[in-house]
């Protein structure tokens, strides 16, 4: 399999995390591919017409996309899902916990691209904020629930959303106000999966 990848798309990370936890890293060839919002890439709109990654190309030419798809996929590669809960109730609360750790970070992506603009959007970067200190204030709440759970992709994608706060926003001491949560992330962080996939800006 080939995989559209870059060390610092977080949404790249929850991929080779899930592929770490099911025992397939070794099977994906890792294609370095930058992909900006503003300058499509030819020779990845040619497997994704979106110029999005992470994108991944199976043996037999099937291009998957995007980062939930790709997940939900490599789970179920030996045919016993575990990532993906079946169990109806279980499935949808891991689901969920995937929206808010995605929508978490499409919150930070776009803020960050925001405050890089000449003149950013006071409106936007407050709406950013607001979202972002509500999301954290859930986590929060929801820590205990997160630690007694079977790990699943809910919490990776929360994971992966805290850690590129960690990443992208390294001047904000988001744990201060919120110890459960940071406590959690810290045994997160602690998986063979997370430490083999922290992000880097390689440019």
């Amino acid at each position: 399999m080939k995989l559209h990848w870059s060390p610092r798309s977080p949404f790249v990370r929850k991929v080779m995390i899930v592929a770490h936890e099911r025992g397939v890293a070794g099977r994906i060839d890792r294609v370095r591919t930058l992909a900006e919002t503003g300058k499509p890439h030819a020779a990845l709109m040619r497997d994704n017409p979106l110029s999005k990654i992470p994108t991944l190309v199976l043996d037999d030419g099937t291009v998957l996309y995007d980062s939930r798809v790709i997940c939900e996929y490599l789970d179920a590669l030996d045919g016993t899902p575990k990532l993906f809960p079946r169990d109806p109730k279980a499935r949808m609360t891991a689901l969920r916990r995937q929206a808010l750790g995605d929508g978490f970070l499409d919150v930070l992506v776009l803020n960050r691209n925001e405050k890089s603009r000449a003149q950013p959007s006071p409106s936007h970067l407050a709406s950013a904020a607001a979202r972002k200190a509500a999301v954290l204030e859930r986590l929060e709440r929801e820590a205990e629930a997160l630690t007694s759970t079977p790990f699943s992709i809910g919490h990776i994608a929360i994971g992966c959303a805290l850690s590129y706060l960690d990443f992208r926003y390294a001047d904000e001491d988001w744990r201060k106000d919120h110890l459960h949560i940071a406590n959690w992330h810290a045994a997160f962080s602690a998986r063979p999966s997370a430490r083999a996939t922290q992000p880097v800006d390689d440019s």
